[in-house]
């Protein structure tokens, strides 16, 4: 396989690859690599943080200490975001991490107890290679989600169709593809879906409806799993998921023919596991228009740069900080259609603090956080009236892990492995000139080329 097809293939299946690392790979076939990507992935190992403070605690006695209990959730909900960011950072599980964060941005949520977030977390990484429609129903009942889509006030008397509409539009078939009777009926299958205190799913039979309901041209009483396993009859269903995989994988320009092959190969068994080995065993996957095409999303930019220079945020909460500033904190979506990808992460802000975002990782540069928000809590040791603009973003880079990894490249092996998108004549001349600096000064100027903002 050519190493700029591995390059690639790393760069969206995962955040990169080491040399040393693709030097064992460069002399496999496209299916053996391809195969052991699958078979790193296929055990499930949960992402979980001491949640004991919760011990002991029912719903009886919360409500005397809901005030500090949910502070502490909140701390609790932070020390996630960096404990998933650490998994990122070094997963053994790479494709099954990746397909985690396609889905979070899939069935957006959003919920301030930890115990909900840990839990919907984890089914979106145990299913992320598995059966769609299993997916879909063990998502239906979860407690975020069913706090975050109000289907906790879905009842029989008084329906809520936030959920229904939503699943429909954002999670199944896409706009157009529905009636808003099909709503109707739909939230009236899922009344009475609610959860325990612990967050476990339970049936609330008192708000169920019972009643007959009309969906799709099919007439029964139907519960929520039902209405499910109708949509998934629609091929539509299957071509939506396939158009989202693509943007995401591939190319945010979507090329019929290979969205109409991927449609195949998913429906109707609807397996993400096969449906995933036949894009990256494709020819077309590899194709140039397919590579160096993508603006890396804020995550993907943190991730990738550690990859070639591991390093550590000496305070955690700045972490959040730049996420923020980048447009993208894990565990909080913007909204329920998630985060704008593409061209979507670019504007005049976001744009300066990527370029910067190599020397501020890697030299402890300054940076900028002085955009409105509601994340206050997360600078609070940065309250000073002269930082009120702007801090120094303090982390601590191994050079040794980049010496040890890259050393042995030439300049120009060290540019054609970091940048996988074509680079324009003015900063070749550019690059020309930067080759008198040291190699770990080169590698900081490759990281804030506009090139390095695509994958």
């Amino acid at each position: 396989m050519k190493t700029k097809h591995i390059l690639h293939l790393y760069n969206r299946i995962g955040f990169g690859i080491h040399p040393k690392k693709l030097a064992t790979l460069k002399d496999l076939s496209k299916e053996q690599i391809v195969n052991n990507l699958f078979k790193e992935s296929n055990h499930f190992s949960p992402l979980q943080i001491d949640t004991s403070f919760m011990n002991g605690i029912h719903k009886d006695n919360f409500k005397s200490m809901r005030k500090e209990l949910v502070k502490k959730s909140r701390i609790k909900i932070k020390d996630y975001n960096y404990a998933w960011i650490h998994r990122l950072k070094n997963p053994s599980e790479v494709l099954r991490e990746k397909m985690t964060l396609f889905w979070t941005n899939h069935f957006v949520c959003e919920d301030n107890n930890i115990l909900y977030v840990q839990q919907y977390n984890n089914t979106l990484r145990k299913h992320a290679l598995g059966n769609f429609g299993e997916f879909i129903k063990a998502i239906s009942k979860e407690a975020a989600m069913l706090k975050y889509l109000n289907n906790k006030q879905n009842k029989k008397r008084s329906p809520n169709e936030n959920f229904a509409r939503e699943l429909m539009e954002l999670f199944m078939l896409g706009q157009g593809n529905y009636t808003e009777k099909d709503i109707k009926e739909s939230a009236r299958s899922f009344a009475g879906y609610n959860h325990d205190f612990k967050g476990n799913f339970k049936l609330r039979k008192k708000h169920q409806d019972l009643g007959i309901k009309t969906f799709f041209g099919n007439t029964g009483n139907f519960n929520g799993d039902d209405i499910i396993d109708i949509i998934l009859k629609e091929k539509q269903c299957a071509k939506f998921i396939c158009e989202k995989i693509y943007r995401y994988f591939v190319n945010d320009t979507v090329n019929e023919s290979h969205i109409q092959q991927m449609t195949t190969v998913f429906y109707p068994d609807y397996n993400i596991k096969k449906l995933m080995k036949s894009i990256l065993l494709s020819n077309w996957f590899y194709e140039e228009q397919n590579i160096g095409c993508k603006i890396k999303s804020p995550i993907e930019l943190l991730i990738g740069i550690h990859t070639v220079v591991p390093y550590t945020f000496q305070k955690p909460k700045q972490l959040l900080l730049v996420q923020r500033l980048l447009g993208q904190t894990l565990l909080k979506p913007p909204n329920v259609a998630g985060w704008k990808q593409g061209k979507g992460w670019i504007d005049s802000n976001t744009i300066v603090t990527r370029l910067r975002l190599p020397s501020v990782l890697l030299n402890n540069a300054e940076i900028n956080y002085s955009e409105k928000g509601d994340f206050k809590d997360v600078i609070t040791n940065f309250r000073k009236k002269k930082l009120k603009r702007k801090a120094f973003i303090k982390t601590t880079p191994n050079w040794n892990s980049f010496d040890k990894n890259y050393e042995p490249l030439s300049y120009d092996e060290l540019l054609n492995f970091i940048i996988v998108s074509p680079i324009n004549k003015g900063t070749k001349v550019l690059l020309e000139n930067y080759k008198s600096y040291t190699k770990k000064d080169f590698c900081i100027q490759l990281l804030s080329l506009p090139e390095y903002q695509l994958c």
